[in-house]
């Protein structure tokens, strides 16, 4: 045999031997058991969700303004009143006697002007014929100077009645304005929905730090609303006009359409403690669109607001998003010490030939399970979707292995 064919088997040989090394070393390698998705076009809606209840758009507190006992109560909770309409009457006899006492003094106060006036006129034509005669030399200056005095007092005694007069007018409307306090009217159409007192209570005005009694409260029903808290990372979504799908806790079936009419432009306060730290919310207001007579203030409910909706769109799990920590450049081929920063890049794990491999991606809007990828993946392509435990351990050329589904078993 020659040397040259004692070579080539010898090569032969390694070559084989190779060969049996790596297919014997990569059997040795476990793949890790992955859910393996593909990107799909689909269409996606954002969804912005908060919890709140149901308020009518005009919700008005009836309180006294006077303080008496009730004599009559007009309407019964729950009852449709027009505006206008009796509601209640307050015992009156005090403000009718302070109206007829006031009334008794203007009079009183008339006759005066009527006395003043005579005064005034008879001092003034004795000033002036007390002047003729000074002016022809036949009295002294004390007599005109006292007739002066005279006819000067007489004046500011007929003003100070008219002021009196004024003055008394003035009490008479104070009085007339709180004898019509005693009597309540329905300021707009709508329904009674809380009525909290009885006929004979004692009905008492409010003051700097007490409230007052609330007699009743009056709402228009016709038009009602959903204040929602929206957290702060979601509200900058949130517009004006933007579409709401309201759930009432109490009608589980049903679905309440309605449109956001008012954000909030400064974080609602709440009572904290110094050392707890929470997240803030903003006010949301949905107005519902021709709401159900069923609906009363007060209820709980959610709300979904539709801050985005894209149709065809390339579309992953949310669950297949991962962040991935890298070296920031060093310039040049320096290579990355301890001291040099770290970045996160989010992408996704795709499947290339078994195994995973990094890809970075550029997202767009969320939904409820679904993230819009705007670039870096590519339709039917496969991506490794969870599960979490799998995902940590995963990293660039790791080999995966499609984990099989029950349902798939099962067939």
């Amino acid at each position: 045999m020659t040397k040259k064919k004692v070579f080539i088997i010898i090569a032969a040989v390694a070559v084989i031997a190779l060969v049996v090394f790596l297919k014997l070393n990569s059997a040795r390698e476990k793949p890790v058991k992955v859910n393996i998705e593909k990107v799909q076009r689909t269409d996606l809606t954002s969804i912005v969700s908060a919890s709140g209840e149901i308020k009518p758009k005009k919700n008005i507190n009836i309180s006294a303004h006077v303080p008496g006992r009730i004599l009559k109560i007009g309407v019964k909770e729950g009852q449709d009143v027009k505006a206008g309409d009796f509601l209640l009457k307050l015992d009156s006899t005090q403000y009718e006697a302070n109206a007829e006492r006031d009334q008794a003094m203007i009079q009183s106060y008339r006759a005066e002007l009527i006395k003043a006036d005579t005064t005034l006129r008879q001092t003034k034509n004795d000033f002036d014929r007390q002047k003729n005669l000074f002016d022809n030399g036949l009295i002294s200056r004390d007599q005109l100077e006292r007739a002066k005095t005279q006819y000067e007092i007489a004046d500011a005694g007929q003003r100070a009645v008219n002021f009196q007069i004024a003055q008394a007018q003035a009490s008479l409307k104070s009085t007339l304005d709180n004898l019509n306090k005693t009597v309540f009217s329905a300021p707009i159409d709508g329904v009674i929905t809380s009525l909290r007192i009885e006929e004979g209570e004692v009905a008492i005005i409010g003051t700097m730090n007490n409230p007052g009694t609330v007699l009743m409260t009056l709402a228009d029903l016709s038009v009602m609303e959903v204040e929602v808290e929206v957290d702060e990372t979601d509200v900058v979504g949130v517009q004006l006009a933007q579409t709401a799908n309201v759930r009432v806790d109490a009608f589980p079936n049903q679905v309440f359409v309605g449109k956001v009419t008012e954000i909030g432009s400064s974080a609602l306060v709440k009572a904290t403690t110094a050392t707890t730290q929470e997240s803030k919310d903003f006010k949301v207001v949905i107005t519902l669109d021709n709401p159900s007579r069923l609906i009363k203030p007060g209820l709980s409910a959610t709300a979904d607001i539709i801050s985005a909706e894209k149709k065809n769109i390339l579309a992953i799990p949310i669950s297949a998003l991962v962040l991935v920590d890298k070296p920031a450049e060093t310039g040049g081929t320096a290579k990355p010490t301890a001291n040099t920063a770290a970045k996160s890049e989010e992408g996704v794990y795709a499947v290339v030939g078994g195994r995973a491999k990094f890809v970075p991606v550029k997202k767009g809007i969320t939904g409820e399970l679904l993230i819009e990828i705007v670039s870096g993946l590519s339709e039917g392509q496969d991506i490794i979707a969870g599960p979490y435990d799998a995902l940590r351990q995963i990293k660039d050329g790791t080999l995966v292995k499609a984990e099989v589904k029950k349902e798939d078993a099962k067939k």
